[in-house]
């Protein structure tokens, strides 16, 4: 039987936060034991600094210029998805994430997926989901949801979730931001459930959101936060725009990333949850398994292009905090372990499944020939007007910067381009980089030159079209 393929994205991890890349806090001891039997890509490089281009790519194997999804409304065509690729060919495919812009948001992504289990921000996951009905039935159906969560098999805990989504819609102040969203852990029970009930091939992308903003790691992981920063944190109105209006100092948001750390942990000990439990079950050394992130986080890293601009969070920005990202792979049956070097694409996850599907796993699947690059778009128009609360000129985040990536001996310089300023970057590892000039030699020009779009995209959902569930969680991600 063919292998099943397993997509982890630890969603917004950088490379710089984690141990297997020399972090000073041990962030991630289950992934450092688990690459000494895969492979551990050292520059692996996101497509663009936004979950929604970013899995756009990782999904289609287009790059930014070629899918052009970057921006509510945006929705791709069916048929170009790697997971579409391995349905037609009998697997069956899921996807698991709190993240809705590849669950919810009409984007065309979720689309790929025969089953999709998205955000449940609701205190009892698997009782009776007032969001869920809320979609079918239509805005304000309370009462017919009443009698539905009297049905099920769990009617306390179904009305205790209606109450819960009622109170956040209505009085959202009452309920404490730590109620709000779902744990990982939740997503893992889902697809190991899922996966266990299938008899053919499958193929899966679990997606974990317990590092994205808020950051609030359970206890037992919150080995470098305390409750000050917690009361920081929530004091916040909005963690990307306050710093750069200058409403807070940096020292502010630099400070978030020791409860940052956490998260992360917390996810490594989830990632350690879910393989091993394919393991105990036999199905590891049946699975491709791909861990990674669709893009960083930024804590306040000083800008290398943009003029006196810091980087607060995710999104416009092109920085290496941002576009560098773990990547381990297991092939199926991979015992020994690997390291490359030489920078390669989160592009190249689909021609990474064909080639192991095909039983190619003599090379490495994610180098290719082709050029490691990414783009950063600046704002789109509803982050803009949200911007514009705090920040008075906001020309350092339009415009699109474009870099390019290649190998130099142990090093690898990137070639990045913005309005007219151009600079070359020498990056040691994930904690070292400096620039190394201000002209980047033509390379980018010259590597996105022969890029052209791939009509692919057609237009989905605006932002006034979509429903108060999605349009609140795209605003507690920063996104509108």
């Amino acid at each position: 039987m063919p292998p099943n393929v397993l997509l982890v994205v630890l969603d917004t991890v950088r490379a710089r936060n984690t141990s297997i890349h020399g972090y000073h806090n041990r962030t991630t001891p289950f992934l450092e034991d688990f690459a000494e039997n895969a492979t551990l890509y050292q520059h692996a490089r996101a497509p663009a600094a936004r979950s929604l281009d970013s899995h756009a790519s990782i999904f289609t194997g287009l790059h930014i210029e070629e899918h052009e999804i970057t921006k509510t409304g945006d929705k791709i065509e069916p048929g170009n998805t790697i997971w579409e690729t391995l349905s037609e060919r009998g697997y069956a495919t899921g996807v698991f994430s709190e993240n809705n812009w590849i669950t919810d948001i009409d984007t065309g992504l979720k689309d790929a997926f025969d089953h999709i289990e998205g955000p449940r921000n609701v205190p009892f996951p698997d009782a009776a989901d007032p969001t869920t009905f809320v979609a079918e039935e239509g805005q304000g159906e309370y009462q017919k949801f009443l009698r539905h969560a009297f049905e099920s098999g769990q009617p306390i805990q179904s009305v205790l979730n209606g109450l819960a989504i009622k109170l956040q819609s209505d009085y959202p102040d009452i309920l404490p931001k730590e109620s709000v969203g779902t744990h990982g852990s939740t997503y893992t029970d889902l697809f190991l459930e899922w996966s266990a009930d299938q008899d053919e091939p499958w193929a899966a992308c679990v997606n974990y959101m317990d590092a994205h903003h808020p950051y609030e790691p359970d206890e037992e992981f919150d080995d470098w936060g305390d409750d000050t920063l917690r009361g920081l944190q929530n004091d916040i109105e909005d963690v990307k725009w306050e710093f750069n209006g200058g409403q807070r100092p940096w020292w502010q948001r630099s400070s978030l990333e020791a409860l940052y750390d956490g998260c992360i942990r917390q996810l490594d000990a989830e990632l350690e949850r879910l393989v091993e439990s394919l393991r105990e079950r036999g199905g590891l050394d049946d699975t491709l398994l791909v861990v990674t992130s669709d893009h960083g986080e930024g804590f306040g890293d000083p800008s290398r292009i943009r003029p006196d601009t810091q980087i607060a969070s995710h999104s416009v920005a092109i920085h290496e905090s941002l576009l560098h990202v773990p990547l381990v792979v297991k092939h199926p049956g991979q015992t020994n372990g690997r390291v490359v070097s030489q920078p390669v694409s989160l592009t190249d996850f689909p021609t990474a499944v064909e080639s192991t599907i095909e039983g190619q796993t003599d090379r490495e699947a994610f180098v290719t020939e082709g050029p490691v690059i990414a783009t950063a778009h600046g704002l789109d128009g509803p982050v803009q007007e949200r911007a514009s609360k705090y920040v008075t000129d906001l020309t350092p985040f339009t415009s699109t910067a474009r870099t390019v990536y290649e190998g130099s001996g142990n090093d690898v310089r990137k070639y990045i381009t913005w309005r007219d300023e151009k600079r070359t970057i020498r990056i040691r590892d994930a904690q070292t980089a400096w620039v190394e000039s201000n002209d980047e030699e033509g390379k980018v020009a010259s590597a996105f030159s022969d890029i052209e779009t791939a009509g692919v995209k057609r237009g989905g959902k605006t932002a006034d079209e979509l429903d108060e569930q999605s349009v609140q969680q795209l605003e507690d991600l920063g996104y509108m």
